[in-house]
Parts: structure tokens; sequence; C-alpha cells
């Protein structure tokens, strides 16, 4: 095996965010979090999906009310300005997640990397929106990251960043192969995320137990199958009665969960991740050079949705 290069990864997990809290007493969390992480020896902190506010896409709401609650102008403003100011401090870095209103306008979920020196070094916009658009009157809430946001369009960038490389995504990205490849095939060490994944699923009666299955299944198959470190941080517990569920971790490219938060509250976890673990599974186990055949994949790119069996060829 190579060398060790070692990485400190933190997951700054949250509990709830009530539509009555502020933005200045939020940020005053993720600092306490973010020094926490800091001690323990973290160089990248993890932070959650629109980490500044409560859930707000399970509100109907006019896009003008969304906009003037629970988006930002910019980013750092003078309410997250402090986290920016412990960061750079500690000499630590995080990946945040939050609202986005661009000047001209446009709408994304959003989340930025930023370096040891408070420099923002990188930003996505969540591609995969679920939910919808329309009001469920009949519903127990909504999820309509499909009214509020925009699909995002900067693609799934890698950064280099911490010495290594470094992806994002959000919440239901993680879901999606597709996501973890395009990083992976970026040469990124590390995938980080944030999420906020309600309990009851609105839109068919899913069992409660599958919701966190999933959730983790998506993430230690994508670890392993990419190669890479990925690290996932919620948003979770009852926000004003709507629960959301926590299982924040830390995964191996070995597939395996090395740290995985117990509670529902704010809870940081770390890692010492060793890095030299991507290039031994790259080179051994999952070596896309030397085995991928992506001629045989085009079906891929080449639809959206499930159609009919492809030609069978005449052999």
């Amino acid at each position: 095996m190579s060398n060790s290069r070692h990485l400190g990864i933190a997951v700054a997990q949250m509990g709830p965010v009530h539509l009555d809290d502020s933005r200045a007493a939020v940020v005053k969390r993720l600092v306490e979090m973010l020094n926490e992480a800091a001690s323990r020896g973290a160089k990248l902190v993890v932070f959650p999906e629109l980490a500044l506010t409560t859930f707000f896409p399970r509100y109907w709401m006019t896009e003008e009310e969304a906009v003037e609650r629970f988006f930002e102008r910019s980013m750092p403003n003078k309410d997250v300005q402090p986290l920016f100011d412990a960061a750079k401090a500690r000499g630590v870095g995080f990946y945040l997640g939050y609202a986005e209103l661009t000047p001209t306008g446009q709408r994304f979920n959003t989340s930025i990397l930023v370096d040891a020196n408070a420099n923002v070094i990188g930003k996505y916009r969540k591609i995969h929106l679920p939910g919808h658009s329309d009001h469920k009157v009949d519903a127990p809430f909504q999820h309509l990251e499909k009214k509020f946001f925009e699909v995002g369009d900067v693609g799934i960038p890698v950064f280099e960043a911490f010495d290594t490389r470094v992806g994002m995504c959000l919440c239901n990205d993680r879901r999606w192969p597709e996501t973890w490849r395009v990083m992976s095939l970026q040469s990124a060490e590390v995938g980080v995320l944030g999420y906020n994944t309600p309990s009851v699923n609105i839109h068919w009666n899913e069992p409660v137990h599958l919701r966190m299955s999933t959730h983790l299944v998506s993430l230690q198959a994508s670890a392993y199958q990419n190669a890479m470190w990925i690290a996932a941080a919620a948003k979770c517990g009852s926000e004003d009665g709507h629960h959301m569920i926590g299982g924040s971790v830390i995964v191996a490219p070995t597939g395996e969960i090395v740290a995985r938060a117990i509670s529902e509250d704010d809870e940081v976890i770390v890692t010492s991740a060793d890095l030299s673990w991507v290039e031994n599974f790259r080179n051994h186990v999952f070596n896309f050079a030397k085995h991928r055949r992506p001629e045989h994949y085009k079906i891929i790119v080449e639809r959206t949705g499930a159609g009919e069996p492809l030609p069978i060829p005449k052999i």
C-alpha cells in the first residue's frame, strides 16, 4: 500500500432548526461545533444542507415569501461571518449548505467549500431536486424543492483542496450513482454532502425504517464502488413537529462506516481519513482505466427514464 496521507474530517450534525430560530443563534451553534471539530484534529468540517434555516420547502408559501425569509443574497454575509472568522482563526475549512439567491434572481439549493483561510473555493448547486411544485393540500407537509429551487447549473465539480480532491453534492443527489461516479472519474478522494431527510415519505407509504436503510446503503455502496471517502451531515430531529432522520456518517472506501452520530442533536463525529486507501482501491479493486467499458454504457446518458430493451445484436 502507498504511504499514508491523512485528512482529519469532521461531520457536524445539527439538531432541529425551528421557524423562530434566528440566523445568529444557528451560526453560534455552527461555530461551537467547528471549534470542537478543530480541537479533535479536523481540517475539514461538513455541515448539513440548508444549515442556516429550518427545512422551509415543507411549507406552502410564495416564492417571494421564501426568498425574503430563507434565502442568502451573499456568502458570507453579516449573519454568517462569525463562522468564517472562527474557521480562519482555527485554520480549518468547511462545507456549508444554504438557500442561494443569485444577483440575477435565480434560486438554488447550494453548498460551498471554504478553505482554511476562509476563502470560498468551490460551489455546488443541487441537481436532483425531489418533491413537487404544486400544493398537495391533503399531505401532512409539503416537499417543494421543485417550486423554490432551479436545477443546479454548475455540474458536479471537483476541487483541489485540503491536499486532496473534494467533490460536493446535496441530499437526494446521494441516492443517484451517477453523482459519485462523476466525482470519481475526476479523481475525487473525498465526497461531502449535507441532507435534510423527512422521516415520512408523502408520496407513498414507505416504512420508516427504510428511510435510514436506503440512506446508509447508498453511501456505503457509493464509497466502495467509487473508491472514495464520503462524509454526510444531517439536519435532523423534530423541527416544529416535523421529524427528519439523523444517521450522519463518515464512510471509508471499503464501504465501512468508520464514524456515525448516535443522536438527533448537534453532534460532531471525526475521523483521520487515510487517503492512501483511495489509491489502493483504485489500483486493485476498481481500476477504471483498466476495466471500465463506457462504449457499453451509452444508454445511461441517452435515456432519462426506463424504456424498451435495446436491440439484441446478431452473433
